[in-house]
């Protein structure tokens, strides 16, 4: 059996802005740090990883760094783990998005699967290229414990392909910022063990 341990990155400054971030890459804030610290605790305490692997841009680098400091590895980044491309989104807030695109966005919230941005992507080619990431990551890592350390578009898109489910359930998963999801690989398939765990973020 494979352990994937999925997690989102750390708190930015867009997401307490209510900003599309996408891919404009943007560091943790302070918040963000300190919860990427307490991750990387959490994860050393409660798995044995072997590897990290991290989207390639900065929240989640840096998020991917402190976990593995705290397990004396490196970040392995892995380009096809990045986050949705949002096209003339990104960078916008969500209340300029909801007066200049209404239909669009009223669409986004409802019925995200039949979504493709302006100049970016579908949910359905997130999918296309990140599973076949994690599949190559669990491929190389078999029988051990692997962090994954991802986006909340591209950790919800791999949980609906890991649970069975199509985009249209993108909404009904929580992904808050540093969350810990659980799956395991095992020869007939994923199982999903844990979701959206953020009890480590208490203090």
């Amino acid at each position: 059996m494979t352990h994937i341990i999925l997690v989102r990155h750390g708190q930015t400054a867009s997401n307490a802005q209510d900003r599309i971030r996408g891919q404009v890459d943007i560091p943790l804030d302070e918040t963000g740090l300190s919860q990427a610290r307490a991750t990387a605790a959490r994860v050393a305490a409660d798995w044995h990883p072997t590897a990290v692997f991290s989207s390639p841009l900065r929240r989640a680098v840096q998020t991917a760094q402190a976990i593995a400091t705290a397990l004396h590895l490196e970040v392995e980044v892995v380009a096809d783990l990045i986050d949705m491309n949002f096209g003339i989104w990104q960078g916008l807030l969500y209340t300029e998005v909801r007066r200049n695109w209404p239909e669009l966005s009223t669409r986004w919230m409802t019925a995200p699967h039949t979504v493709s941005f302006p100049g970016g992507e579908s949910l359905s080619e997130v999918q296309q290229r990140a599973l076949p990431a994690l599949q190559a990551i669990i491929e190389r890592h078999s029988g051990q414990d692997v962090v994954v350390v991802g986006h909340t578009v591209l950790n919800r898109v791999l949980l609906c392909a890991v649970l069975g489910l199509d985009n249209s359930a993108h909404w009904r998963i929580g992904q808050d910022t540093c969350a810990v999801n659980a799956i395991e690989w095992r020869p007939d398939g994923y199982y999903v063990l844990s979701l959206n765990d953020t009890c480590h973020l208490r203090h």
